[in-house]
């Protein structure tokens, strides 16, 4: 009796533990799951207790809060004393559906205001910056080049490749990649999504997607390293760009020129002044030279001649 309640017992452990292996997010490495019911998975992400829908992709906001989490022995922690030269790199404050606040805040006290995709759109201020709004990102620019060994391509199966790629992967609808232009190496793309219903996923997460996957720090759990294919050929990418136009222009954009302006305009009064300070200098000697050569020929007439 004993060693067929051992062989039982031995089976249900066998499955309990293969339910709980397979209990993961396939999109998501970052969420923490956990067997809550028979065959029931239930996926929170890490630093925001936030659950996870591991049938699609996590807003960028709620990524890039996990990555700046610390997971009990899973990665090294970042000391907090870090300082990185990018804005791209903080802990931001999410909404509960996940999406960006309009206006974000570091350790410093150092506010500023960011667009739906989280990239700031103003200058820095204190606590005391208010932003009204989320501006939403309309359209995004993404620029790649492929390494020079690479096979060369027609531009028609380059462009077929990654909408397959960012329809397949991304779970992105076709018809909001709105052009693929290819000119060896360099590849450009345009994503465009004036409005993004509930169930489509957004462009901005989308391209973080891609550029961690394009970084090799792919945030999928399961679909292993980035490859693309192109009839059967390997489109290696060497770099990318990503650019983001959002529904109203950034506000920092006039300050700077204001600024620029203001430094042409103060260049050209400092040089017109220096100019005409020369120029007045030079008049006074010319003025004196004449003034001494006239005083020396009126003495020399009115001197007596001696004979």
């Amino acid at each position: 009796m004993e060693p067929l309640f051992g062989i039982v017992l031995g089976l249900i452990l066998a499955v309990a533990s293969a339910a709980h292996d397979g209990c993961t997010c396939a999109t998501n490495k970052w969420a923490e799951c956990a067997q809550d019911g028979p065959g029931n998975c239930t996926c929170r992400l890490a630093g925001s207790d936030h659950p996870v829908d591991c049938s699609t992709l996590t807003s960028k906001c709620l990524l890039m809060k996990a990555e700046m989490t610390p997971l009990k022995e899973k990665r090294l922690w970042r000391p907090p004393q870090a300082v990185s030269d990018s804005d791209g790199v903080y802990k931001p404050d999410c909404e509960d559906g996940g999406a960006f606040k309009a206006r974000q805040c570091n350790q410093s006290s150092s506010c500023w205001c960011v667009n739906s995709a989280g990239v700031r759109r103003t200058e820095k201020g204190g606590r005391g910056l208010s932003c009204s709004e989320l501006v939403r990102t309309r359209w995004i620019y993404i620029e790649l080049t492929h390494q020079s060994s690479s096979s060369a391509f027609r531009g028609p199966d380059v462009a077929k490749a990654l909408r397959q790629l960012f329809e397949s992967r991304y779970k992105l609808r076709p018809k909001y990649i709105a052009a693929v232009k290819y000119d060896p190496p360099l590849i450009q793309m345009r994503l465009e999504q004036k409005e993004k219903p509930s169930w489509d996923v957004d462009i901005a997460d989308v391209a973080y997607y891609f550029e961690k996957d394009v970084n090799n720090d792919s945030v999928f759990r399961s679909n292993g390293e980035l490859r693309v294919s192109v009839n059967g050929d390997a489109l290696a990418i060497e770099k990318l760009w990503i650019y983001y136009v959002d529904e109203k222009p950034p506000e920092f954009c006039m300050r700077q020129l204001a600024a620029g302006l203001a430094a042409v305009v103060t260049v050209v009064v400092l040089t017109a002044g220096i100019g005409i300070a020369v120029l007045l200098v030079l008049r006074w000697l010319r003025t004196r030279t004449y003034n001494k050569f006239e005083c020396k020929e009126m003495r020399e007439i009115k001197a007596p001649s001696v004979e």
